[in-house]
């Protein structure tokens, strides 16, 4: 027997009525905040780095592809990931298709980590993505940007977690992605836009934490389901790369 208020029709289209305002307003929100992103100043990119792509060693400006405006994924794959993030990862399964309608829009999408190419193509190819990734290993970019940070940085930064007790969601993705707490937390995830005008570069926006869940598909589409997001308990402990989740269904049947 549900706990849940349950209703007749008419109270339901009346409560649905009163939530289709609040709804209504959000979305005139969004597009407040959105009209006030474009209205942010602009920041010229002085400094050239360089990343390491399929066509070859390539420049900020040469990652736009021919378009006016970059979009820059921070994915978490440091130096001593063994795999992508799956947080990271869930995301990017619901970017990979969308992006033909970017590009008609004159819009360019580039993911970025630190890991070897060579290690991003072997993990791209097991996720079966198309979009492109580059390395910039051997560039300042992460940082420049804030996303990444040196072993001694993050050590003196997670001192206070490691007196209070590391997360245990932290120790979970940590260990799934094949590395410790320390060089999983030396990366962090962030969005990055650009503008290509005139020649010069300038830096127009970033988001990291919860300011990256529009592009987790799957969390709107959950927010409209019956139970929601169901995370109260265990927040982001269910989430598993696209082709791990089968093999954890037969791990369980096995037991």
């Amino acid at each position: 027997m549900t706990d849940h208020k349950v209703a007749g029709r008419e109270e339901w289209l009346a409560a649905r009525e009163a939530l289709l305002a609040r709804e209504k307003e959000h979305t005139r929100m969004s597009d407040e905040l959105a009209r006030q992103r474009r209205e942010l100043p602009w920041v010229r990119v002085e400094k050239e780095c360089r990343f390491e792509t399929d066509e070859g060693i390539r420049t900020l400006a040469e990652l736009f592809d021919g378009r006016s405006q970059l979009l820059v994924y921070h994915f978490m794959f440091g130096p001593s990931y063994e795999a992508g993030c799956p947080t990271c990862s869930s995301s990017a399964d619901a970017v990979n298709g969308v992006l033909p309608h970017l590009n008609a829009r004159d819009v360019s999408m580039v993911y970025v980590s630190r890991a070897p190419l060579a290690t991003l193509r072997a993990y791209q190819r097991r996720m079966g993505w198309s979009f492109p990734w580059a390395s910039s290993a051997d560039s300042d970019f992460n940082f420049d940007f804030g996303v990444s940070r040196t072993e001694e940085q993050t050590r003196e930064w997670i001192k206070p977690m490691i007196e209070a007790g590391v997360p245990p969601v932290v120790d979970h993705l940590a260990s799934a992605c094949g590395t410790d707490v320390v060089g999983y937390l030396s990366e962090g995830p962030g969005f990055s836009t650009f503008v290509l005008d005139d020649g010069d570069i300038f830096h127009v926006y970033s988001t990291t934490a919860r300011g990256l869940e529009f592009l987790m598909g799957y969390y709107p589409i959950l927010d409209r389901a019956p139970k929601g997001r169901n995370e109260v308990d265990s927040p982001q402990f269910w989430l598993r790369r696209h082709d791990e989740y089968e093999r954890k269904t037969r791990a369980q049947g096995r037991d």
